[in-house]
C-alpha cells in the first residue's frame, strides 16, 4: 500500500498538473491564494457554529450552522482542487511529511465527526437549537479543524 501511495505521488508531481503548477507562477501563486481562502471559510464557518453550540450550549446553533456550514462546505469545496495544485508542485516529498499526514488525519477527524453529528442531530437542525449534547461534537470539531490549519502550516517547516 505504500508503494502504491508513493507511486500515486510521483505520478502526481510527473503529471501535466505538476508540470503547469511548477512552471506558472500565476496558477501556484492563485492556487495558495484560494486555498488560504478556502481554510478561512472552513474553519471561520465551523468556528462559529461550534463556538456558539459551546458557548450557548446548543441554543441557536442549528440556526447559525444554517449558515455557517454552507460556507464551510464551500471553503472545503475550494481547498481539495486547489490543495491538490500545490501538493503536485512536490508531491514525493510534501506527501511524505509528517505534518501532511497529521493534517490529513485531522481532516478525517474533522470530517468523520460532521458525519456522526449529522446522524444524531440532523433532525434536530432544522429548528433553531441543538440539544447540549453537541457540546462534545463541537469541541471535537472546532480542535480538528484549528489543528488542520495548524499541521498544514507546519508542512513547510518540516
Amino acid at each position: 500500500m505504500l508503494a502504491a501511495y508513493a507511486e500515486w505521488l510521483n505520478l502526481l508531481e510527473q503529471s501535466w498538473l505538476g508540470h503547469v503548477s511548477r512552471h506558472s507562477a500565476w496558477l501556484f501563486t492563485v492556487a495558495n491564494l484560494l486555498h488560504v481562502l478556502g481554510a478561512a471559510f472552513v474553519v471561520g464557518g465551523i468556528g462559529v457554529f461550534d463556538v456558539k453550540a459551546l458557548r450557548d450550549r446548543g441554543r441557536g446553533a442549528a440556526a447559525v450552522g444554517r449558515i455557517a456550514i454552507p460556507l464551510a462546505a464551500a471553503g472545503l469545496a475550494i481547498q481539495i482542487p486547489t490543495g491538490l495544485i500545490l501538493l503536485s508542485v512536490e508531491a514525493t516529498k510534501l506527501g511524505v511529511n509528517p505534518a501532511f499526514y497529521a493534517k490529513i488525519a485531522f481532516i478525517a477527524v474533522g470530517l468523520a465527526n460532521l458525519a456522526v453529528l449529522h446522524a444524531r442531530f440532523g433532525a434536530a437542525t432544522r429548528g433553531e437549537d441543538l440539544p447540549e449534547s453537541v457540546a462534545p461534537f463541537a469541541a471535537i470539531s472546532f480542535a480538528a479543524w484549528v489543528l488542520t490549519l495548524l499541521a498544514g502550516r507546519m508542512i513547510a517547516y518540516l
